[in-house]
Formats: C-alpha cells, structure tokens, sequence
C-alpha cells in the first residue's frame, strides 16, 4: 500500500501547478513546440525537455535566437497552444481532489498565461479556484520563487505553512525557494526523479481533510471511505 506523503502535516493552504500537476497537455504542448522548433532549426529531442515547467519568455530567452521578436514569437506560440487542446485531460483523480477543497485554501500558480490556463482547465473540466497565479503575474517565472509568494500573500498564508503540488523540476525548485513544503506528481513524466520530496503518481487513492483546528490533511481515500460506511 501506498505510504500518505506528508502523514502528521497540516497546512494552512494548498498551491498547485496546472500542467502535468492536474492536468495533462503534454501531448499538444510538445505538438506546438515541436513546430516552433523545427521552424527554428532547433534539434526537437534535445529542446522538448527544456520546455516543461517554464515560462515562454524563459525558454525562449535563454536560445539567444537571432533576429527574433521576442514577443511576437511569445503570442504565436501561446495563440497556437490555445488552439490546440487536442487530448487534454485532468490527471487521475485531479477533480474530485479540487472540488473537496475549501474555495479559499489553494490556489493554481503557473507559468502559463492567463488565458491559456483558464482554457486548459475548461478542457479538462477542473475547477476554477478564485486565486490563480499565472505568468503574467511575476516579474521573475519559476525556478524562481516569486510565483508561489505571490501564492501563498494572495492565500493568506506564510509559504512556509502551504504545501505546493508540482511535477517539474523547474517548479519544485521554486517552492523550494519559497520555503513550500512539496508534493511530487509523476503521472505526465518523472523528470523529478532524485528530489528529497514524496511523490504519488495521481489523486486517486487521496483526499483532503480538515482537522480539528481547520487545517488541511492529506487523507487516504479507502481508509476515509471505510471509516464513513
């Protein structure tokens, strides 16, 4: 049986990451980049990997492509992804999870643009949390620390009492640095693979769970189930 990630802890709010956290875009994501790489004489299986976790404006930054508008190239590419929604879909258990939480104790923090997200989590019939940080948001996009801050202000609560939902690796490091405490999903990739964090391949077998004091628990969904019938 699986051992509950973070059995004992209680926090005062929930961060989740969207793609590849509670939903799956992989597929269409590495369709566009894909594209976008090629057009650029980019080699495909070499760039794929950098993509994941990051904001545009980084990933793109960081090529030092010549004779590009930086922005121009950012709006084409996020007009395409927007287009392409194309086999995404929530990860396993992912709904049920959200819905059980209190409207005011998570938060989405991503580095996709606003509009992209809100779009992606149509796609995947999740819900709309009233907080999200998106990419627009921070000066500075993950690995730095500056989007779960703005979290955790916007939440109501130091970063060191919320627990951060994340697959890449770029995002763990930036909870990391926000002083988060740190759940692995490995349900899209593994490119976790070597951090010091619990990691659980979905939602499936967890619920959330208000103790006593009102703070959020991390709950095994058969024992909680058993314990109601």
């Amino acid at each position: 049986m699986m051992s509950l990630p973070h059995s004992g802890r209680a926090f005062g709010a929930f961060m989740f990451d969207m793609d590849g956290t509670i939903l799956s875009s992989i597929a269409s994501t590495e369709r566009v980049w894909s594209a976008w790489a090629v057009k650029h004489g980019l080699d495909v299986e070499t760039f794929l990997p950098t993509i994941h976790g990051v904001r545009a404006y980084e990933t793109i930054s960081r090529l030092n492509l010549p004779g590009i508008d930086l922005m121009t190239e950012i709006e084409a590419l996020t007009q395409a992804e927007f287009d392409d929604v194309d086999g995404i879909e929530s990860i396993h258990g992912a709904a049920h999870f959200l819905n059980a939480l209190p409207v005011d104790r998570w938060a989405i923090v991503t580095s996709a643009p606003r509009r992209l997200a809100l779009r992606r989590l149509e796609a995947a019939r999740l819900p709309v949390p009233p907080i999200m940080v998106t990419g627009e948001d921070v000066a500075n996009g993950k690995p730095a620390p500056d989007c779960f801050l703005l979290g955790a202000q916007r939440l109501g609560h130091k970063p060191e009492d919320c627990l951060v939902f994340e697959d890449a690796p770029a995002g763990i490091r930036a909870a990391e640095a926000a002083g988060a405490q740190v759940l692995v999903i490995t349900a899209t990739h593994n490119h976790a693979g070597g951090t010091p964090h619990p990691s659980v391949p979905g939602y499936g077998a967890l619920t959330p769970r208000l103790d006593s004091a009102s703070r959020l628990t991390l709950a095994r969904l058969a024992a909680l189930q058993e314990a109601e019938a």
